[in-house]
């Protein structure tokens, strides 16, 4: 089980850093335009397209937030943050936002397929961040029953 926490602990930030600067979605509108946005180009376009609030947010929820989680559960899974501590006591409450991401994603390609605005399709950064919060989700469960503990 320690190896199976040593991968997750492992994969989860590497899924996370594909997850952010690979394509989300690729829209195509009239079979002549292509987009396929990154999570960081879609927060860099609300920043430069006059939206910087809404970048802000987004930023801390999709990029900020996650990687203190992760920082958490790998300060966890290697007994630094046993017990007390600001990170400990952030940590479940950054879980629960760990797959919001991935719905609101789906649902704009859902919003774009029906709307008729455009075909839209998954791309590999969409599937590579959702499998970085399953796996951070697999070691944060598995950190706190396997994390490392005081050797004797």
């Amino acid at each position: 089980m320690r190896l199976t926490l040593a991968v997750a602990v492992v994969l989860a930030p590497l899924f996370f850093g594909l997850g952010i600067v690979l394509p989300l979605m690729r829209f195509e509108t009239l079979y002549f335009f292509d987009t396929s946005p990154s999570l960081l180009g879609v927060i860099a376009t609300l920043w430069d397209g006059g939206d910087p609030a809404l970048a802000v947010v987004v930023g801390l929820i999709s990029v900020v937030f996650p990687v203190v989680k992760l920082v958490a559960i790998s300060a966890e899974a290697i007994g630094l943050a046993h017990g007390s501590g600001f990170a400990m006591r952030v940590l479940p409450h950054l879980s629960r936002w760990s797959l919001m991401d991935v719905v609101l994603v789906a649902l704009v390609i859902v919003a774009a397929k029906t709307g008729g605005i455009a075909q839209a399709f998954s791309q590999p950064g969409l599937w590579f961040y959702a499998g970085s919060a399953l796996t951070a989700a697999l070691a944060h469960g598995m950190a706190g029953r396997f994390g490392a503990s005081p050797g004797p």
